[in-house]
């Protein structure tokens, strides 16, 4: 199955350089000039448990490149999705599918009116990545990917894609409902990315005080009525998730964080934004919400 990931960064490093080792066709395209060289020139340095090996991968900044792919993986941020659809739509063999594993809601959508419905996946994984410079990343953590079709129709492609991923050491489960998986990503994310990015902690540091417990409490309480209006059953312990997986990763700074670190445009819009639009849309108040997503939308304005 020829495989091209479209976003190179930590994840998408990762999946590429895990599907080359087991023998796939895979291409890498970014637009990241120095990282794509360092690919091209050294391979892909990937650090795992203290031992650090090196793939020969084949990157590129070139979107022709590649040529026609059976599997296009989208792992860019979001607010670069519409560029990644167009140049999957390009790219996407006739009977291809593409798979996105992205942060947020709302990705799956764009690609599925930009290639058709019928031909898109989504899904989460608990993998984690870390890129540590040009063409180096550490592996962080190994755990399971699940994936399903977006919109109704035959699921062949998506235990196909699932299987795929599971020979090349990526555990995958195929699901038939993928909806409240995506939706319960999107909650952890909610009660976590936002308020470490403000406050410039790192996600253990998320249960040392009661007060800001309880504000991802209220923000994760708060999606997950909008979901449920929307008919989405999410699962009824998603604070204790929240808190469970800052438990997890304490050392780390969640990813909206670390775009603050650097100066660069987060996805608030497609994780608390969301929740507000949609809120909006079905006559529900998200206060809290609403003032995580002003309060970043703020920051960034004035980096």
């Amino acid at each position: 199955m020829k495989t091209v990931i479209i976003g190179a960064g930590a994840m998408g490093s990762l999946f590429g350089g895990l599907l080359t080792e087991a023998g796939a066709d895979v291409w890498m395209l970014d637009v990241w000039k120095e990282h794509v060289e360092v690919l091209q020139k050294e391979g892909l340095s990937i650090e795992w448990e203290g031992c650090t090996r090196i793939i020969p991968v084949n990157a590129t900044t070139d979107m022709h490149k590649p040529g026609k792919a059976d599997l296009i993986i989208i792992f860019v941020k979001s607010l670069h999705t519409q560029v990644a659809a167009d140049t999957a739509a390009a790219l996407l063999a006739e009977h291809g599918v593409i798979l996105t594993l992205q942060n947020g809601m709302g990705n799956a959508d764009i690609l599925a009116e930009t290639v058709g419905g019928r031909q898109v996946l989504a899904g989460t994984t608990a993998h984690g990545a870390t890129l540590l410079g040009p063409g180096c990343i550490r592996h962080a953590g190994k755990a399971t990917t699940c994936i399903g079709m977006w919109r109704e129709g035959d699921s062949h492609p998506a235990a196909r894609v699932a299987d795929f991923l599971t020979q090349a050491a990526i555990q995958t489960d195929m699901v038939e409902e993928i909806r409240p998986i995506v939706w319960n990503k999107l909650l952890v994310n909610i009660g976590i990315n936002s308020i470490t990015a403000l406050t410039s902690i790192q996600n253990g540091q998320l249960l040392d005080l009661p007060q800001t417990r309880a504000l991802s409490a209220a923000a994760v309480a708060e999606a997950a009525a909008v979901a449920e209006a929307q008919g989405i059953h999410v699962a009824t312990d998603m604070v204790e998730q929240t808190f469970a997986i800052a438990k997890s990763t304490a050392s780390n700074r969640s990813s909206m964080g670390q775009d603050v670190d650097a100066l660069r445009p987060t996805e608030i819009s497609a994780i608390n934004g969301f929740i507000v639009r949609e809120a909006k849309r079905l006559g529900i108040d998200a206060p809290v919400n609403r003032t995580l997503t002003t309060l970043i939308e703020t920051l960034q304005a004035h980096y």
